[in-house]
């Protein structure tokens, strides 16, 4: 999940992007409304953790540009006591806020319950193909199924995300997708249990197939596809 910081302190919007790379999520940092407008044209985030009080304006303008995206899911940060800007921040659009000085589970909790409202939408804007193939090889994820199809045709049913992550590395096959990327799109809030268990879905899924596909680790960066020639 792509979360856009903007904050304009420079130790705080550190330890915000941090602690949200640890956590296995994709940031970008703007440190005002002008620098936030141009990432946001470049790219929508799923999700933006916006300052209200920036150097150039006040942080509602860009929740008012953002709330046109209903799948964006939105928390305004605030200074404790000032509970104007709150009020104008959820009256702009935003789906919760955090106050300064928060504690990192706090702030997740947030970031999570905002993200299980917003992932429906999300869906909905950007659906995934049923059918995903590269040479030889074809998932379907609506049936959970892998098939075989070169010379010899075959067929292995796939839990949903052992599927899953077999529809992304077809979906690049011949590319080294990232470990980060798939912890991102299978499971949406990303944390080291969730890490674990990628490691432990990928070794089933490479002995549910055997020699049929091959599955390569890439160190340091995740796993790659090896599609038929």
């Amino acid at each position: 999940m792509r979360v856009l910081v903007v904050e304009d302190d420079d130790r705080v919007a550190r330890g915000l992007c941090r602690a949200l790379l640890r956590e296995g999520y994709r940031v970008v940092r703007a440190a005002d409304l002008a620098e936030a407008a141009a990432l946001v044209a470049e790219q929508l985030p799923d999700l933006a953790l916006v300052d209200m009080g920036l150097p150039d304006g006040h942080g509602s303008e860009l929740v008012r540009r953002l709330r046109v995206h209903p799948a964006i899911g939105i928390l305004v940060v605030t200074a404790q006591g000032e509970e104007s800007d709150r009020v104008v921040g959820l009256r702009a659009g935003a789906d919760d806020y955090v106050v300064k000085p928060f504690s990192l589970a706090e702030l997740m909790a947030r970031i999570e319950a905002v993200s299980r409202r917003t992932r429906p939408l999300r869906q909905q804007v950007d659906p995934t193909p049923t059918v995903l193939a590269c040479p030889g090889l074809e998932v379907d994820t609506a049936a959970r199924v892998v098939r075989g199809t070169g010379e010899d045709p075959w067929q292995v049913a796939l839990t949903q995300t052992q599927c899953a992550i077999l529809g992304h590395l077809v979906a690049r096959a011949g590319q080294a997708v990232e470990r980060a990327y798939l912890l991102d799109q299978v499971w949406e809030a990303p944390s080291e249990s969730s890490s674990r268990s990628l490691d432990t879905h990928v070794a089933a899924l490479r002995a549910r197939l055997g020699e049929r596909v091959s599955i390569r680790t890439v160190r340091g960066v995740g796993y790659v596809l090896q599609p038929e020639d």
